[in-house]
């Protein structure tokens, strides 16, 4: 991609530089819009060789960076007489900075570490998630060809496009957010762009803990499954926090294990040494080329690996994951999307049947029991809150029904004063079926682990 393209194409019908929105909560007054617009432009057009290789480099001097936009700011404001307060200057070169080498207005919100997600409804809509709550951002996109301009810095540093006969696409940004872009005439609101940010430390069990997600003994006890070699399923809808549960899972392999991980857009960030990780590859623009999840699951077989972790089931995959599972790659990982553990075996149950094979229904089920111990329900609160709601050990065969207990749950009895949920973690004094795979690694629970002995609110 060309400097002049990641600066921002002059417009063709006016010969002028687009439109940039402010980063600002407030709406931009027109001097101020015109000033950058102004700024922008001259930059563009007269830039030396040597501002050129600094703006052109992969990883830029920052303090370069706004050096050259603060020579090129006094000058105009100089000869043009603009007038510029001194409090307003910062965040004027800011704003010019993200234009030209950023996101543009979503690059402010990509920095804020309070955000979480960021949905763009077209050019004027632009929506954020902050402490599980949705709100409206002050920011906004000057029209659809500036948000188009911005759709296409994302891509054209993946290799990707996005067009009229190709008008979604999922992709990762530099920092391993993930990012899915919809267009028109599939979207009827102009183009929408939602972005899912990650912290930039991974949570610990210890975060989610304090985040109330769980408590100490559930977490006990999905670290000792985790060593024990476990198979584990995590479940939720969209936003439930599944990925990032999935992550802290994977904290408790120990570290002398090969890790595989398999995903559409690499989002797990492992801490252990001997991690392999792969990531599908969508159909060009010939339609060929495409490598699967499930390409990508039957291959990780043949790498030796000690632990196989899928992001995400959606499809015929699902079978390949449940084959491996039963055939000695113990302590698997993935997650699915569905409302609750029993809801999750229907839905790989229907993936399996999704594989082109055509077996029958009990074989699918038997399959599913003997690969998959335990199921973790995790939901979204409506408070905004992410809670694990149920600990489910997957048992066996009643008839043509798999059989499920919950070992841990949370229950739900209220709405506070300030729109909290309250409830509690509750055990249900049931004891897991596999606790010989603890014996055998060498875990040994407390006694009364299972029972909820230390009050309603343990």
């Amino acid at each position: 991609m060309s400097l002049l393209a990641r600066l921002g194409r002059p417009d063709e019908k006016n010969n002028q530089v687009m439109i940039f929105a402010s980063k600002s909560e407030e709406a931009p007054d027109d001097s101020y819009r015109q000033l950058k617009l102004h700024i922008h432009q001259k930059i563009v057009e007269e830039m030396s060789p040597d501002e050129h290789r600094i703006l052109s480099a992969v990883q830029q001097n920052p303090v370069q960076v706004e050096a050259i936009i603060n020579n090129y700011l006094q000058r105009i404001v100089d000869e043009d007489d603009y007038s510029v307060a001194m409090r307003d200057r910062p965040r004027l070169v800011s704003d010019i900075r993200d234009e030209m080498l950023g996101l543009g207005p979503l690059e402010a919100l990509r920095k804020d570490d309070t955000i979480t997600e960021i949905m763009v409804n077209g050019p004027k809509q632009i929506f954020v998630e902050r402490m599980g709550h949705l709100q409206l951002s002050g920011v906004q996109f000057h029209d659809d060809a500036h948000l188009y301009n911005i759709i296409e810095r994302i891509l054209s540093p993946l290799g990707r496009r996005i067009d009229e006969s190709s008008p979604l696409v999922d992709a990762r940004l530099d920092d391993g957010s993930r990012v899915n872009i919809i267009i028109p005439p599939l979207s009827l609101v102009g183009p929408v762009v939602t972005i899912r940010k990650f912290a930039k430390k991974p949570f610990s069990v210890d975060n989610l803990i304090g985040f109330g997600t769980l408590n100490e003994r559930m977490a006990d006890f999905l670290r000792a499954c985790v060593k024990a070699r476990i198979n584990i399923l995590v479940s939720g809808g969209t936003g439930s926090g599944k990925t990032t549960t999935l992550n802290v899972l994977s904290s408790f392999i120990p570290e002398n294990e090969r890790i595989v991980t398999i995903e559409d857009a690499a989002e797990l960030r492992l801490q252990q040494s001997h991690v392999i990780t792969l990531e599908s590859r969508p159909a060009n623009i010939e339609g060929e080329g495409q490598i699967t999840i499930r390409d990508l699951v039957r291959n990780a077989l043949r790498m030796r690996p000690d632990r196989i972790i899928v992001g995400e089931v959606r499809s015929g995959e699902a079978l390949d994951m449940l084959q491996a599972m039963n055939t000695g790659h113990d302590g698997s990982l993935t997650t699915a999307h569905a409302n609750s553990p029993r809801d999750v075996l229907s839905r790989i149950e229907t993936m399996v049947m999704m594989s082109g094979l055509e077996l029958p229904v009990r074989a699918i089920r038997e399959q599913i029991c003997s690969a998959i111990d335990l199921v973790i329900q995790q939901s979204r609160i409506k408070d905004g809150s992410r809670k694990i709601t149920h600990i489910t050990e997957v048992q066996h065969m009643e008839g043509n029904t798999i059989t499920m207990q919950d070992i841990f749950r949370y229950e739900q009895t209220g709405i506070d004063e300030n729109g909290k949920a309250v409830g509690k973690f509750v055990a249900t004094g049931m004891q897991p079926s596999f606790l010989d795979k603890f014996a055998i690694n060498g875990i040994d629970m407390p006694e009364g682990f299972y029972m909820n002995t230390q009050g309603s609110d343990w």
